[in-house]
C-alpha cells in the first residue's frame, strides 16, 4: 500500500537493529488493517539514545518502541511514565502526546505472561516460585508481572550479585537475589524458569546454566526469539520441561504501543505468529 504524506509513523531504536523482527510484525498489521502508517527499524547507538529519543516529536513520529541495550536509558529521557515503568524503571513503549511530550511505558511484563497463557492456558504464577535468570530491563519488567501474579516467591538469578539484590529489594519480600554460584540450587522446585538475557541470542554466548535440578513439569522460557529454538529450550525439551519460545512475548507486547500510534487494536493470532516467523 501507499504511505501518504499524512501517514503516521513509528518505529523500532535498538543497537544493532537488523535482527529485529519488530518491522515485520508492526508493518504486517499494517497492511492487515489498511492503515496509512509506517514502522521503521532505527540503529541508535548507546552514546546518541537520548537525543535520538528527543527528536521522536520534532520528525513527526507518533512515538517509537526501544529495546536492547536502550531500555533503562530510555526511562530516564520521559517526561511521565507508567506506574508498571516507574516501578522498574526502564521503558520499551514511547508515546508521543499531542504536547510532544514523551510518554513511556513497559509492556514486556503484560506480554511475556500471554505467551505464557497463550501456550498453558489458565497458567498463573500465583503461590508457585519461579526464576528469572538476569537483572536487566526485561527481567525487571518479567520479574514485576510474576510478582504482581501473586508468585510466592521470584529468584533473581544474575552474574552481577548488585542488580539481582536491587531488583529483589525493589520487589519486596517475595523476590530473593541469587548468585550464580547458586544458580542450579534456584531451580530445584520452582514452577517456571525464564532467560531474561540476551544470551543464546543469535551472535551471542550461550546461556550456561545447569538445568540438572529443574523439576520435569516446570515451563522453560526464553525472550530470545532469534533464534526461536536457543540452546537453552533445546536442551529443556530434551530433558523432558514444556518449553515456550520468545516469539509470542514479542507479538503481545507490541499491541498497546500499535493501538496508541495508529489507532487500531490489533489481533494476536496464528497467521500472525506463522507470517512473523519467517522472517526478517
Amino acid at each position: 500500500m501507499t504511505v501518504s504524506g499524512k501517514a503516521r509513523v513509528a518505529g523500532v531504536m535498538a543497537w544493532p537493529v537488523a535482527h529485529s523482527l519488530s518491522p515485520r510484525l508492526h508493518g504486517h498489521w499494517i497492511a492487515r488493517y489498511g492503515l496509512d502508517a509506517a514502522y521503521v527499524p532505527m540503529a541508535v547507538p548507546p552514546e546518541k539514545l537520548e537525543a535520538a529519543v528527543r527528536a521522536l516529536p520534532a520528525l513527526g513520529f507518533a512515538g517509537a518502541n526501544v529495546t536492547v541495550p536502550h531500555k533503562e536509558a530510555a526511562f530516564a529521557a520521559m517526561d511521565s511514565l507508567s506506574d508498571e515503568a516507574r516501578a522498574i524503571g526502564a521503558v520499551n513503549t514511547i508515546i508521543v502526546r499531542k504536547d510532544g511530550s514523551l510518554f513511556g511505558d513497559t509492556t514486556d511484563g503484560r506480554g511475556f505472561l500471554a505467551n505464557i497463557r497463550d501456550a498453558h492456558p489458565g497458567w498463573s504464577a500465583r503461590g508457585k516460585a519461579v526464576a528469572i535468570v538476569g537483572a536487566g530491563g526485561a527481567a525487571k519488567a518479567i520479574a514485576w508481572a510474576l510478582h504482581a501474579d501473586g508468585a510466592d516467591e521470584v529468584r533473581i538469578i544474575n552474574r552481577t550479585p548488585a542488580r539481582a539484590v536491587a531488583l529483589a529489594q525493589a520487589l519486596g519480600g517475595r523476590a530473593k537475589a541469587v548468585a550464580w554460584e547458586h544458580s542450579a540450587a534456584a531451580l530445584e522446585d520452582v514452577a517456571l524458569v525464564a532467560n531474561a538475557t540476551t544470551l543464546g541470542m543469535k551472535g551471542q554466548p550461550m546461556l550456561e546454566v545447569d538445568l540438572g535440578p529443574l523439576p520435569q513439569n516446570a515451563i522453560v522460557t526464553d525472550i530470545v526469539y532469534t533464534p526461536l529454538e536457543t540452546d537453552l529450550l533445546r536442551r529443556a525439551r530434551q530433558r523432558g520441561n514444556p518449553a515456550v519460545d520468545g516469539l509470542g512475548m514479542l507479538l503481545h507486547q507490541a499491541k498497546p504501543g500499535f493501538a496508541a500510534w495508529f489507532g487500531k487494536e490489533p489481533e494476536v493470532d496464528a497467521k500472525l505468529h506463522d507470517f512473523v516467523r519467517k522472517g526478517p
